[in-house]
């Protein structure tokens, strides 16, 4: 059966109108003719939403008790059986009630898109998990529910719901998207401008990388290298030369008129190292470059246009800044412009060519040509010289043989020198080599000697045979030659990253692991550097692992650089690298960055471990002390009792309350000690289920005893019940009321109040001190063991405790959720 299709209608808050397109999609579905139900939608009271869903087929809800109140969630097996073509399923992350089949939602839609069913649902950005710690730095509120992103990348179909943040508010002002009672507090808290504004963002920049995903995937796909201009993408070429800051500038401002734009920077190194840029005026270059919001690159190569073209190609570049040129006519006609040969090879890309103050006059000197890239330089001038060697000595040895020597056997001979010479240096030293070969054999071999001129077209046939054959055969040497240098290559490349990765499966360390790098490419000093996150204004690096000689510190004091990440990146001194040693370099780093992640996790899960077995002895010895301290208190306490009613002076008799007061107090202390223990240890068991408060609070003041009759309790008439443990939350309201009582000023007594907020209950404990004076207020608040355990119990329950000072007196604010209104069942 073939698998269904998943619609996401994605948005940046509630409200955006997510459910109201779902329902429109399913109306415009279903009047085309296809099966659509409804599986799941909560209109949130929304009369618009809730009317746009009339028509539509409806899968009655599953009802579900969960601790005593009830709960309604998608019928999964009855929209299974109904078998539609289309489900439209609201709320993709949501959580379902325990005890249901799945966890989340989310899973339910998976089983209906195996079973063949389309599924066309709704999801908020801040539910998305990579973006979960975002949400909350923005926002303040964590998302409890989230969805991983692998389940939204993997949808057929994903719209974005937009709505602008003032008309969001607009919308909550009039009521159409939260009840009255929470209006303000939405507006003042999470529906911010700026929240809002931000959430829309984040919202609008990870649709823009999942569209960017597809259109990378589709080139894969179908093969396609050449750059599209889905985004303006502008490389500056750099040569270290005075006119880089104005070529920078330049491309900044065609950046910056552009939205969405990158600004690049490349430059290239030739692998000779004779021609390389200021590095002081680079790396002013690159500062200028990072400080415009652009990055800087470096890659090596002998042909400049080629090494810019083929990192524009790979990095999708659009436009292509290039300074004119500071070489003469003379030059620039030889060999051709930097400029002139790029524009010829761009294909799509755009070529720009800025002039400048430092553009080439009529007296430059002439360059030399690059030697062949193939073999490189040192073969080919070594090529070179033995053409110039070898051809003349030849040459000697058979005008000195005294015997005329047909022509025939000296171009054999000729044709063999050539041969060696491709071999040596390819093919330009080659080609080079036939031409001169040629031009002895006609001065010295072909009739008339000692001239150019040729009489017999046999002769004429013989030479120009010869050139075409050593050129044939010198191309074929050379190609020959570079494919066993590649060959050589790849097998060095193969056998450095096996011996790098065995080195990281035997667990080296990260500076042996350095030092096999530094070995492999004959550098003379490697560091493995890390960005300190926590400044992101002032970036500043750390040295993790370094080896040999006066390693870089920072990564503009490298001669070579390969990033792993954004914050990791490996810096090296030493010989400049060709662009296929950089390749191999960045694969290198690529794996000495796992094998320092690795590492970090291992040292982290060393840490937990050990703060686990700490956390477990320490409960562990706090359950026994609590257990070993309980029996002797008792005993105390008891003989406390018998000696009061043995004692008849009232002296005596305060002394033995103070007394068994404290032991009282110790108990306590004791019992509170077990329950933090018993908690952390999982032991303790909560019965959570829907509270009156009132009764609560009746065993509250039962268990303060008579001096708990003094504590004010201020509640309102209607006042949902809470959800909690009934003796867990007995117990914290007690010690919280005994610390107010405590604490409370002699002519004043505690306070306890209560109101509702959405969706939870809020409880107040106060010392009654209030309306009086700064100067005789007592100013203290609860601490220690009683804030410590109350606050466990009351998270244990999924509630809050804040302690804190108000006007400088004693105050706690303790949160319960609050239970759904009770329903009847006919």
């Amino acid at each position: 059966m073939a698998r269904g299709r998943l619609r996401i209608y994605l948005g940046a808050a509630p409200g955006v109108g997510k459910t109201y397109a779902m329902l429109q999609e399913g109306q415009r579905l279903a009047a085309a003719g296809a099966e659509v139900v409804v599986g799941f939608v909560e209109p949130h009271g929304r009369r618009p939403t809730a009317a746009l869903a009339e028509g539509l087929e409806i899968v009655p809800r599953r009802t579900r008790e969960y601790r005593g109140a009830t709960f309604t969630e998608m019928d999964l097996d009855g929209v299974l059986a109904r078998r539609p073509q289309v489900a439209l399923v609201d709320e993709l992350a949501h959580t379902n009630v325990p005890g249901s089949r799945n966890a989340k939602r989310w899973q339910d839609v998976e089983e209906l898109l195996d079973a063949g069913i389309d599924v066309v649902t709704t999801l908020n950005v801040q539910h998305l998990e990579s973006l979960g710690d975002v949400v909350r730095q923005i926002t303040g509120v964590p998302q409890r529910e989230t969805l991983p992103d692998e389940v939204a990348r993997r949808a057929d179909q994903i719209e974005l719901v937009d709505l602008p943040p003032e008309l969001l508010r607009r919308r909550m002002l009039h009521g159409e998207i939260y009840p009255s009672d929470r209006i303000e507090a939405a507006l003042t808290h999470y529906f911010r401008v700026g929240n809002l504004t931000a959430l829309r963002e984040l919202a609008l920049l990870w649709l823009a990388d999942r569209v960017e995903e597809g259109l990378q995937r589709y080139r894969a796909e179908h093969g396609i290298t050449t750059p599209w201009e889905t985004r303006e993408r502008i490389m500056v070429a750099l040569t270290g030369g005075p006119e880089g800051d104005t070529l920078i500038r330049r491309a900044a401002r065609i950046s910056a008129r552009v939205p969405g734009s990158e600004l690049l920077a490349l430059h290239v190194v030739p692998s000779d190292g004779l021609t390389h840029g200021d590095p002081a005026a680079l790396a002013a270059q690159r500062a200028l470059v990072e400080s415009l919001g652009g990055s800087y690159h470096q890659t090596t190569g002998d042909e400049i246009p080629e090494a810019l073209l083929q990192f524009a190609e790979a990095e999708n570049v659009t436009q292509i800044v290039l300074g004119a040129g500071r070489r003469g006519r003379l030059s620039t006609f030889l060999q051709g412009s930097v400029g002139h040969r790029t524009i010829r090879r761009s294909g799509p890309i755009d070529v720009l060519v800025i002039t400048h103050e430092h553009a080439a006059g009529e007296s430059s000197a002439l360059r030399l040509p690059h030697p062949s890239r193939a073999t490189g330089p040192r073969r080919f001038w070594t090529a070179m010289l033995l053409a110039a060697i070898t051809l003349p000595g030849l040459t000697a040895v058979l005008v000195l043989l005294g015997e005329p020597v047909d022509l025939a056997l000296a171009l054999v001979l000729y044709l063999l020198a050539v041969v060696v010479i491709a071999l040596v240096g390819g093919l330009v030293p080659a080609l080079l080599a036939a031409f001169a070969a040629g031009l002895l054999a006609d001065y010295y071999f072909t009739p008339p000697v000692h001239s150019l001129r040729v009489e017999r077209l046999s002769d004429v046939l013989a030479l120009v045979v010869y050139v075409v054959t050593a050129a044939i055969v010198g191309t074929a040497a050379g190609t020959a030659a570079r494919r066993t240098y590649q060959a050589v290559r790849a097998s060095a490349e193969a056998r450095a990253l096996s011996r790098l990765a065995t080195a990281m499966m035997h667990g080296q360390d990260l500076p042996t692991l350095l030092e096999q790098v530094r070995e492999d490419f004959g550098l003379d000093a490697v560091s493995l550097l890390e960005r300190d996150t926590a400044r992101p204004a002032e970036p500043r690096w750390y040295v993790v692992a370094s080896t040999g000689t006066d390693p870089p510190e920072r990564p503009y004091a490298a001669d070579v650089e390969s990033p792993v990440g954004d914050d990791l990146t490996l810096a090296a001194r030493g010989r400049p690298l060709s662009s296929d040693d950089q390749r191999v370099l960045g694969v290198c780093a690529a794996q000495l960055g796992m094998a320092y992640s690795q590492g970090r996790l291992v040292a982290h899960d060393a840490e937990s471990r050990l703060r686990a077995e700490a956390e477990h002895t320490r409960a562990s010895l706090l359950l026994t002390a609590s257990r070993d301290l309980r029996g002797p208190l008792h005993a105390a306490d008891e003989a406390l009792v018998s000696l009061h009613n043995l004692l008849a002076s009232p002296e005596q008799n305060r002394l033995l309350d103070t007394a068994r007061s404290s032991v009282g107090h110790a108990v306590q202390l004791v019992s509170d000690l077990d329950a933090i223990s018993r908690l952390h240890a999982g032991a303790l068991d909560l019965y959570l289920r829907p509270l009156d408060l009132d009764e609560v609070l009746t065993a509250v003041l039962d268990a303060l005893g008579p001096g708990g009759r003094t504590v004010r309790c201020s509640l309102p008439e209607q006042l949902p019940d809470v959800i909690a443990d009934a003796a867990v939350l007995t117990r914290v309201l007690t010690a919280l009321a005994a610390e107010a009582q405590r604490h409370s000023p002699p002519d004043r007594t505690a306070l306890l109040t209560a109101e509702t907020r959405p969706g939870i209950v809020e409880i107040r404990l106060t010392d009654g001190a209030e309306g009086m004076t700064p100067g005789t207020r007592p100013g203290r608040t609860v601490h220690g063991l009683t804030l410590r355990m109350s606050r466990d119990l009351v998270e244990t329950m999924g509630g809050t405790l804040e302690p804190g000072v108000s006007g400088a007196g004693f105050e706690v604010k303790l949160t319960l959720p609050a239970a759904a209104p009770r329903t009847t069942t006919a």
